[in-house]
């Protein structure tokens, strides 16, 4: 990896920004597919798909107009450039998540409180954290090209 690019990862303000998006993200993601798993039929994976892509497209817009304010170019083309770009890279986020949800459920584990299973649950938070360092790189280094500017 080059300088620029390296530099473009480590820079201690940005990643800060983007933690705290993704937090937030995090959020989105664990409700929905939380309440997707306890209120319906539906395999813990889609929850999972339904809930990461609601917080893909939060995080999208505020990584957009915050995290990485100064490497985006406005106009209606160029934002839907970027979203496109950042779904694409947080696909591979994502497939990471789904991968890690498929493998912790099937394992012989069961955790109850007040009488439901909730190991389900409790595999999307490892899922997340998961796939967080490839989306930073990849958000950092594809869709905004931060390196570019270093």
């Amino acid at each position: 990896m080059n300088g620029a690019r390296r530099s473009a990862l480590l820079q201690r303000g940005r990643f800060g920004k983007f933690v705290s998006v993704g937090a937030v993200g995090a959020v989105v993601d664990l409700t929905v597919s939380s309440t997707i798993v306890l209120t319906t039929p539906w395999p813990p994976e889609l929850a999972k798909f339904i809930g990461a892509e609601c917080a893909i497209v939060l995080m999208f817009v505020l990584n957009d107009r915050w995290t990485f304010t100064g490497q985006r170019s406005s106009g209606l083309g160029h934002v839907f450039r970027r979203l496109v770009k950042s779904n694409i890279v947080r696909s591979g986020g994502l497939l990471v998540q789904v991968v890690v949800v498929f493998v912790l459920v099937r394992q012989p584990i069961v955790v109850t409180v007040g009488g439901t299973d909730v190991w389900p649950i409790l595999t999307m938070p490892v899922a997340i954290g998961c796939g967080f360092l490839f989306n930073y790189v990849g958000e950092t280094l594809v869709t905004w090209r931060v390196h570019r500017d270093s």
